[in-house]
């Protein structure tokens, strides 16, 4: 890596998907105040992902709607038309 472009505070982080619970521990550089005790018995920080390949339609070949704090409705709310 070249010297002095890259972060030095790299950390061991769980990543947990909260579409179906999935948790995997990688380094990150990722800020985060929640922690979660992890299969191996330690604690780590914890980074929550709305989707990961272990729920993306691309990676498991099946066709599944994720609508985690209601992004439908959201849009609907943020563009729908103003009331005259």
């Amino acid at each position: 890596m070249k010297k002095g472009i890259h972060p030095d505070n790299y950390r061991l982080v769980v990543f947990k998907d909260m579409s179906n619970g999935h948790q995997f521990l990688s380094r990150s550089t990722a800020e985060s105040k929640e922690t979660v005790t992890y299969e191996d018995g330690n604690e780590y920080p914890v980074v929550k992902l709305e989707i990961s390949n272990t729920s993306h339609p691309f990676y498991t070949g099946k066709n599944v709607l994720v609508d985690t704090a209601g992004r439908i409705d959201k849009f609907n709310k943020r563009y729908s038309k103003k009331a005259k």
